[in-house]
């Protein structure tokens, strides 16, 4: 029997392990900006990065480099922080903790739409790229969701990352059949294949800015009926909670968030599979919490990611997609065996 005492005790560590958390979650995120804008193809000095921040008149050439990676690493947190909370909104709606933007193929399908505004239609504006990815994204949620749920027992969590596998792959290879024989457009928009996060300016950071602060918003604002929605559908009615309208909300924020990142990034896969998993294992699902962490670690890793690219890369980079997937794979596998050793006990 559980005393009061064992209870205060267990918060008392689960408190401790929050705050550890935090703190590493805040020194990852500050390490990573400062190796972001110092290392890369070139190394830059201290004095470069000082004089790039605070030195309007510097024009050397180390002090550009800076300048060109600060947008970079401002869209880093934008972006990481966006797919690890879109990442979180899939795996509670659907209760299947591989679910995630790039699993469904909601990353893919937004890519398709703005590759077939670019390469048919010759559309150059961003805000229009928005506009399709969100499109995109949308669309392709709903067709993902529809093929899971057919046949015996509706949608099942092996049934959606089957159907989001299978329509992923197809938009890929639409995506390719639309760019390989256009030379400029696979050039110039090359990274929408495995996503990259250096095509970013101020100008477009701030054209994503409000919708991506949006959803950061909306989603605080759902963490506590997220709660509510993972005690069970029937629970969750019992207590007066819209299970529908919950889900489809969380659905159009995730969509959102992934196509903000999208339209710019490209199809960055598995932060929003491996982080939000990794963080509720130390914290548990409340999501009040893990949303919030989610988001801190998402920033960093992705930015981590980035920079590993540009240093093995060099004199180029491996795209920030490349490097996600190659630290997401093994995690995928880990998560799938873990869910296996689960049901056989």
């Amino acid at each position: 029997m559980t005393t009061n005492r064992d209870k205060r005790y267990k918060r008392s560590v689960h408190n401790r392990v929050l705050l550890l958390m935090l703190l590493a979650g805040v020194l990852l995120l500050l390490v990573s900006i400062v190796l972001s804008i110092t290392y890369g193809a070139k190394q830059v000095e201290l004095t470069d990065v000082i004089s790039a921040l605070f030195g309007k008149k510097q024009t050397t050439y180390n002090v550009n480099v800076v300048r060109a990676r600060i947008p970079r690493t401002v869209f880093g947190i934008l972006a990481g922080a966006a797919l690890s909370m879109s990442g979180v909104l899939m795996q509670s709606i659907t209760r299947n903790p591989i679910a995630d933007p790039s699993i469904l193929g909601v990353n893919t399908g937004a890519s398709l739409f703005v590759v077939i505004g670019i390469s048919l239609f010759h559309i150059q504006s961003k805000p229009v790229y928005m506009l399709l990815a969100f499109a995109g994204a949308l669309v392709t949620a709903f067709f993902v969701y529809r093929i899971a749920s057919f046949g015996y027992g509706g949608v099942t969590p092996i049934k959606l990352a089957l159907a989001g596998a299978a329509v992923s792959t197809a938009l890929s290879s639409m995506v390719s059949a639309l760019v390989m024989p256009d030379t400029s457009v696979m050039t110039t928009f090359r990274f929408w294949q495995v996503g990259s996060i250096g095509g970013a300016d101020f100008e477009d950071i701030r054209l994503l800015l409000s919708p991506m602060l949006l959803g950061f918003v909306l989603c605080f604002f759902l963490a506590t009926k997220l709660n509510t929605l993972a005690l069970g559908d029937e629970t969750a009615c019992a207590l007066g909670l819209n299970v529908n309208r919950i889900r489809g909300i969380a659905a159009l924020i995730g969509v959102l968030l992934c196509a903000c990142t999208t339209a710019l990034a490209g199809p960055i896969g598995f932060i929003g599979l491996m982080i939000p998993h990794l963080i509720r294992s130390f914290i548990g699902d409340n999501h009040e919490v893990l949303l919030p962490m989610s988001a801190l670690y998402g920033s960093g890793v992705l930015i981590l990611s980035d920079l590993i690219g540009r240093i093995l890369g060099s004199p180029g980079e491996l795209e920030s997609g490349v490097m996600t997937a190659l630290i997401g794979v093994p995690c995928f596998v880990f998560i799938i065996r873990k869910a296996e050793v689960q049901s056989i006990g």
